[in-house]
């Protein structure tokens, strides 16, 4: 067990903030600009998807107020009739086909990157002109390399990536929070503090 801790804190303590940065700003400007946070996700990751939609449409840490967020995976009469009707690998395309507009952020979590589902609804989404993200391992896979962002966890091995995409789901959270109770985007502070943080894990 305890290498299991060990493996986990070496994981986290390689994750860079750039990228965590950049998606932050990133949902800010669509939220901004009356867009909203699309999640999907397949197992473990659709867990992850719903759980950050909800911290945005509810709160995080701070009362604010309610922010445009949906996840692709709760409906079941939704995906299964896509599932039923045109097969799995479209049950997020076509929810991103009727609810997804330009002004859009659409994340893909998916461990391997190669999930064919969210590969196929990324692709729909950049051709709607959304702004696409992908979570994923090291690798990245096809997801990846298709989405115009990607944050890649540093590790092969699936508990460890899914513990570090909710990690860097809840930092997303903390700034957004930041924006919309404070009023500014402080990720000077922020990096400071992780940064801090970081140095004294290392010790």
């Amino acid at each position: 067990m305890e290498s299991i801790i060990e493996e986990h804190i070496n994981v986290i303590k390689n994750i860079q903030i750039a990228p965590i940065k950049h998606v932050a700003e990133k949902v800010k400007e669509s939220l901004d600009n009356n867009g909203k946070v699309i999640w999907m996700g397949n197992g473990g990751s659709a867990a992850d998807c719903q759980h950050l939609a909800a911290e945005f449409v509810g709160r995080f840490e701070k009362e604010r107020n309610p922010l445009s967020s949906i996840a692709l995976t709760t409906d079941t009469s939704i995906l299964t009739a896509i599932g039923n009707d045109y097969g799995f690998e479209q049950i997020f395309a076509r929810q991103i086909k009727a609810l997804c507009n330009k002004n859009d952020i659409v994340i893909g979590i998916s461990t391997s990157g190669y999930s064919e589902n969210i590969i196929v609804a990324l692709e729909e989404a950049k051709k709607i002109g959304a702004y696409t993200i992908s979570f994923t391992g090291e690798s990245g896979g096809k997801a990846g390399t298709i989405s115009d962002y990607s944050i890649k966890i540093p590790s092969s091995n699936t508990a460890r990536i899914q513990e570090a995409h909710i990690l860097i789901g809840h930092m997303i959270c903390s700034e957004i929070d930041k924006i919309t109770v404070v009023g500014k985007y402080d990720f000077k502070r922020i990096s400071s503090i992780f940064k801090k943080w970081r140095r004294s894990s290392n010790r």
